[in-house]
């Protein structure tokens, strides 16, 4: 949970974002994460957080520059299956699916 939390502050995501990418969590159990990281986490909060952290290391991977990395999930894509949204927007529509897709992508592009 940790690392989470670390990689969204360096994207610089609002809490609302953080709490969608980790599956609409309420505000008070949103809280008890980033106080308590020692609480259990559901399967579906793992995978999350699991792709949340894949995304990020493909990144730093594909784009070297520490800044060019916390900047392109906010720049809109022109791939169709962004449909010029930035990758935060996909992300953030709310479901998983929505996460695996960005991941895939960065894997694609890197011929993984």
């Amino acid at each position: 949970v940790e690392r989470f939390f670390a990689i969204a502050e360096r994207w610089g995501l609002s809490g609302a974002d953080q709490m969608t990418l980790l599956g609409g969590l309420p505000r008070s159990t949103f809280h008890a994460y980033r106080n308590l990281p020692k609480v259990g986490l559901s399967r579906d909060l793992i995978e999350r957080i699991s792709l949340v952290m894949g995304i990020y290391k493909a990144l730093q991977i594909s784009l070297a520059d520490s800044e060019r990395v916390e900047r392109w999930i906010h720049h809109p894509i022109t791939a169709a299956l962004f449909s010029g949204q930035s990758a935060l927007e996909r992300m953030t529509a709310g479901s998983i699916t929505d996460l695996a897709v960005v991941r895939d992508y960065l894997d694609a592009q890197q011929g993984w």
